[in-house]
This record gives C-alpha cells, sequence and structure tokens, in this order.
C-alpha cells in the first residue's frame, strides 16, 4: 500500500497552492494603510486577513489577500516594500474547542509557530486561521492527520 493512500482524506484534498501573506512596512502616519487598501480595492482586490504590528515610527502590516500574484505586481510597480511568506490555514469548525486542538498538533508534531491571526473571510461559514509556522509540511501533516481542513489560495479566494 502506498504511503500517499494512508493519508487521511484531508491531506489528500489540498489542492492548490498555500496561501501567500504579504508584510508591508508602512510609515506610522494616518491614512496610510487606506492608501494601500484603497489601491487594492481599486484593482478588485480583497483584504482577506489583516495584522498590524506598530512602532513608534513605523508599521509591519501583515496580509493575506484574494489575488497574491496580482497584488505582488501592484508592489512592485508602486514601490511598497514588503516581505512575502507562506501561511498554512486551517478551517475552525468549531472555534472554542478547535483552537486548542490545533495548538495540541502542532505542539505533538514539534512545530514553531512565529505568528497566527484569523481570516476576515469565512468560506463555508467557517471560521479560520492563518499560521505562519516553522515547517509547513510537518504542519500540514499534523493537522491533516488530527481532522482539520486545511485550505489553499482558492479555498479563501471568493
Amino acid at each position: 500500500m502506498a504511503a500517499e493512500s494512508l493519508l487521511p482524506e484531508t491531506a489528500q484534498g489540498f489542492d492548490g497552492p498555500r496561501v501567500r501573506q504579504f508584510s508591508i512596512f508602512l510609515k506610522n502616519k494616518v491614512g496610510a494603510l487606506l492608501d494601500v487598501v484603497r489601491m487594492l480595492n481599486a484593482h478588485e482586490v480583497e483584504v482577506l486577513g489583516l495584522s498590524i504590528q506598530d512602532s513608534s515610527d513605523s508599521a509591519i502590516v501583515r496580509v493575506v489577500v484574494s489575488d497574491p500574484e496580482l497584488v505582488e505586481e501592484l508592489f512592485r510597480e508602486h514601490d511598497i516594500a514588503c516581505g512575502i511568506s507562506e501561511m498554512v490555514v486551517v478551517e475552525l469548525k468549531e472555534v472554542a474547542t478547535d483552537l486548542g486542538k490545533v495548538l495540541t498538533s502542532l505542539l505533538a508534531a514539534e512545530v514553531n509557530i512565529f505568528f497566527s491571526y484569523p481570516l476576515m473571510t469565512r468560506p463555508r461559514g467557517r471560521a479560520v486561521l492563518a499560521l505562519h509556522v516553522e515547517d509547513h509540511e510537518c504542519a500540514s501533516a499534523a493537522l491533516a492527520g488530527n481532522g482539520f481542513r486545511l485550505l489553499s489560495q482558492a479555498d479563501i479566494s471568493r
């Protein structure tokens, strides 16, 4: 029996590219984030997830968007400094209990979480959590092995 056939259905069902996150470096000034969001919306790109970490003179804004290829192009054209990282996105059926199960699954697999935040979109009417982890493959296997549904970019882009 092939190793692939031993994987749970949720692991085999993961189809499509991983979700990409953009870390944008913005000056801490009123309206800076709004300018970026307006530019994205003008190109029919939706912000699906958002996290802001500020300091006295700048902020790191992390965004998950509906069209990462276009956003990468737009940021290049508009000289918006950014970093790109892959995220593991997991669906939560029961938010109250699933968060603990997600964390337990990752702890058992010895996967470090660098940061995480919920997305503003609810595919299939369920909450979703984006995780930036040390080892994407191990995290994905651990979560899928514990019955969690992993989402691709196509799953979250409306």
